[in-house]
């Protein structure tokens, strides 16, 4: 998928902003690509940028229209529809992470044709990928990967990229998931993958490159998530990562929607994403861990991270807090 930007980014009727997260997500890190945000009426999210027209945002030259709202069931109400199709009608594509795919919804698919626009279903995988080789190949590698799911490996990855690219080298966030996709405006959503073939998805999404080139990895999942450990361990196989980030949110005490499972320690999940890393790149080591401290106090947090890094001997920070300088430091002196 390859996006066009600037972005117009509908919030519609959310109900309130953690219901917009996919949209915020996007304005966190590409706040230039995002001109405006569109509204219907009773939503009770607010992005805090300019509110436009379909008309308004097509004359500032929006590219595409983001469905920036994540709701119960991935649904598209039909109340969007005459959003979606006025953007269309406007000459913008239109692109959406839910489950709903654009192309099924009549007017919308319709609007799409006669007007020669292009529907992104990011959760919708329509390429063919090769099954992973796991041949070595050049470039340099890093990738998130987590002790639980959503435990910070977008953001993580994102704040790398950011860090590396200030210090003036090359690197590219490679996006595995919806948000990611519109953060980068381009990537695999490799939960949609066909099982057999998430090692080769993850192999073209970080392709041969030039040898002081970084493609940072978003990564999806756990290898301790009974629910998606196997997408986990696919994209670490294809990444073929020099280096890993564990990512860890300290305050929960059961796996993400599996109250039986526990949390798995940290330096148990680091031993096994390196032991099972090793399979297409015996040289994958351990840089560091970034941890969500939102919920703790400044103190605790700072106890906490301070603990942990000199338990497992690496830097441990939160990367949106306090950035990601030590881990930067750590992967570029041992990789």
């Amino acid at each position: 998928m390859d996006i066009q930007r600037p972005y117009l980014l509908f919030i519609g009727d959310a109900r309130d902003d953690l219901a917009a997260k996919t949209a915020s997500g996007i304005l966190d890190w590409r706040r230039d690509w995002c001109l405006g945000q569109f509204r219907l009426p009773g939503c009770n999210a607010d992005l805090k940028i300019p509110d436009l027209t379909i008309a308004q945002a097509r004359e500032k030259g929006v590219r595409t229209l983001i469905i920036g709202v994540a709701n119960a069931g991935g649904v598209i109400p039909d109340n969007w529809t005459t959003t979606i199709v006025e953007a269309l009608d406007a000459g913008m594509d239109v692109a959406s992470g839910l489950h709903t795919q654009l192309g099924s919804i009549p007017a919308v698919a319709e609007a799409a044709r006669r007007n020669g626009r292009q529907l992104f279903d990011v959760r919708h995988n329509t390429m063919t990928f090769a099954t992973g080789k796991g041949t070595k190949r050049p470039g340099k590698r890093v990738l998130t990967v987590g002790t639980d799911c959503s435990a910070g490996k977008k953001y993580t990855a994102l704040a790398i990229e950011a860090e590396l690219l200030k210090r003036g080298l090359k690197a590219d966030f490679r996006a595995t998931g919806q948000t990611g996709i519109f953060i980068s405006g381009r990537g695999v959503a490799v939960d949609a993958v066909v099982a057999d073939f998430i090692s080769g998805a993850a192999e073209w999404i970080s392709p041969a490159n030039d040898p002081d080139h970084w493609d940072v990895i978003e990564g999806q999942g756990s290898l301790f998530h009974a629910s998606f450990a196997g997408v986990s361990l696919g994209l670490l196989h294809g990444s073929q990562p020099d280096a890993i980030v564990m990512c860890h949110e300290p305050t929960r005490t059961t796996m993400r929607g599996l109250p039986d499972s526990t949390i798995p320690d940290l330096q148990a999940c680091i031993d096994a994403n390196i032991a099972m890393g090793r399979l297409t790149n015996p040289a994958i080591h351990c840089v560091g861990v970034a941890v969500n401290t939102s919920k703790l106090a400044p103190e605790a947090a700072l106890d906490y991270c301070g603990g942990v890094s000199r338990r497992l001997g690496l830097p441990c920070v939160d990367p949106v807090a306090w950035g990601v300088g030590p881990i930067v430091d750590r992967l570029l002196a041992t990789t």
